[in-house]
């Protein structure tokens, strides 16, 4: 099993094996009976408990038909398959700048139908302007010491918004009125960047809702996270891209985002507090 560069990814594989090994206990298993359920030799059980090897999606269907617990085989599945995608340090993908990133991003906005969507720190992507996005890439570069890409990558994310236009693409969109007033570009940037939010929320494609300061709060400010058709969470912190598909996790995500939803303004109400992000910068 190769050593993640990332200490969450290997307590990930650490609490795998612990939940294998649980089944284990909980079924009043020694590793020997098990093994002998499972058919393979008793050391490969120890190593997986001891989270020194990767099981397979049959070897865990095994396990837990060996446990009577086949109910839990797709969740461990899940889990098994996030681990070694699930934490990916920003300056581990921008090595070499940050096209690629954004290009893998196009694709993944590509196959996604429906994407819901919280930030709490500057708009998303597919809503950013070059010149914002510009911006705030050049900041990005400078804090990662990572390679100049920035013209390139600024033209690879702002492509993603070629998805509102097209058909068999929904995205819903919740900002903290705190994104619309960080002066994370300079006010002529920033004012277009917010005109263009204005811009886009008319159509079909787009709900945009402005979750106000003054909202009675059912769900604290989280960091911004994408969730993508239901199937994975992106969530972004400042020094890692983290990928979440475990069911539990992703229903966790889809509460808080129905939460946040409820929190939000929309229609006239949204516009309103964009127009006077607007008039804060003149």
């Amino acid at each position: 099993m190769t050593v993640s560069p990332s200490s969450s990814a290997h307590a990930a594989r650490e609490a795998l094996a612990v939940r294998l090994t649980h089944l284990r206990k909980d079924a009043g298993l020694t590793g020997k009976e098990l093994s002998s359920r499972c058919g393979w030799h008793p050391a490969k059980t120890t190593r997986i408990q001891k989270g020194a090897a990767a099981p397979s999606d049959n070897d865990i269907r095994t396990w837990c038909a060996a446990c009577g617990a086949d109910d839990q085989a797709d969740d461990l599945i899940a889990t098994a398959r996030a681990v070694d995608s699930m934490y990916m340090e920003w300056r581990r993908l921008h090595r070499n700048g940050m096209r690629q990133v954004q290009e893998d991003w196009l694709a993944l906005h590509e196959r996604t139908r429906h994407c819901r969507v919280y930030l709490s720190n500057v708009p998303p992507g597919f809503l950013q302007t070059p010149a914002f996005a510009t911006a705030l890439m050049n900041q990005i570069t400078r804090f990662q010491g990572t390679p100049d890409d920035v013209a390139e990558a600024v033209a690879a994310r702002v492509a993603r918004s070629r998805f509102l236009y097209e058909g068999g693409h929904r995205y819903v969109v919740l900002m903290e009125e705190s994104v619309l007033r960080y002066r994370t570009a300079d006010p002529e940037a920033m004012r277009g960047q917010l005109r263009h939010l204005l811009a886009v929320m008319p159509l079909a494609s787009v709900s945009l809702g402005i979750i106000p300061f003054t909202a009675q709060r059912t769900v604290w400010p989280l960091e911004a996270f994408y969730v993508h058709d239901d199937t994975m969470a992106v969530v972004e912190t400042l020094t890692a891209e983290i990928k979440v598909t475990q069911p539990r996790e992703l229903d966790d995500y889809a509460k808080a985002f129905a939460g946040l939803a409820e929190m939000a303004v929309y229609g006239v109400a949204a516009r309103a507090l964009i127009e006077a992000a607007i008039d804060a910068l003149e």
